[in-house]
């Protein structure tokens, strides 16, 4: 992505992570209507259209935190997309079967259908590595997480009150126990066969 050319609207994602309300309520004021107006003329309503919003800002949110999100084409059409995206999902999970929808108001941007592309991977990367961090043994949940936010595995040693040669060689099988459970979960191999 880096050699990409960085949209204008990446003032939109630099709002969202320094929690600036100007930018904030820019894209509640030119952007959000149209979400309503779809989500309401496919079978939803005000609340659900709200709940789209909210949860397509965090991930927005949580893709630049974490993994450097610059946007190579409008702001309005990845977010839109991304919204478009989650309802069609909450609908199909509603019904139980596939749903379609026509292409009313639905941009024709090939850089947004790239990022949303990129979104939906680094989503279902996500749920996968949280359902499988989830049945890991408790010790090996507690180092990790500990591990996670100290960074030295000294203090993560000394925190757990184990030594230093113990915690990194736990943590070692841990983290190649999660990555293994990862590989053979057919949700993994559903996404890695579909890139």
């Amino acid at each position: 992505m880096a050699d990409k050319k960085v949209h204008d609207d990446q003032k939109y994602i630099e709002g969202l992570l320094q929690n600036d309300v100007r930018v904030v309520n820019a894209i509640y004021e030119k952007f959000v209507p149209k979400v309503v107006r779809y989500i309401c003329n496919n079978s939803g309503d005000a609340s659900s259209a709200e709940d789209v919003v909210q949860e397509v800002l965090l991930v927005i949110y949580k893709q630049a935190r974490d993994k450097g999100l610059q946007l190579s084409c409008p702001f309005d059409a990845y977010f839109f997309l991304l919204c478009k995206r989650r309802w069609l999902n909450e609908l199909k999970k509603l019904s139980g079967r596939e749903v379609t929808m026509g292409e009313q108001e639905v941009y024709k941007d090939e850089g947004a259908e790239i990022l949303l592309a990129e979104t939906c991977v680094e989503e279902e990367k996500e749920k996968i590595f949280t359902a499988m961090f989830q049945r890991l043994g408790e010790v090996c949940k507690e180092l990790l997480q500990i591990s996670f936010r100290l960074k030295s595995m000294e203090d993560v040693a000394e925190k757990m009150g184990i030594t230093y040669a113990y915690a990194r060689k736990k943590k070692s099988l841990c983290t190649g126990k999660l990555a293994e459970m990862i590989r053979q979960s057919p949700e993994y191999k559903k996404l890695k066969s579909s890139l």
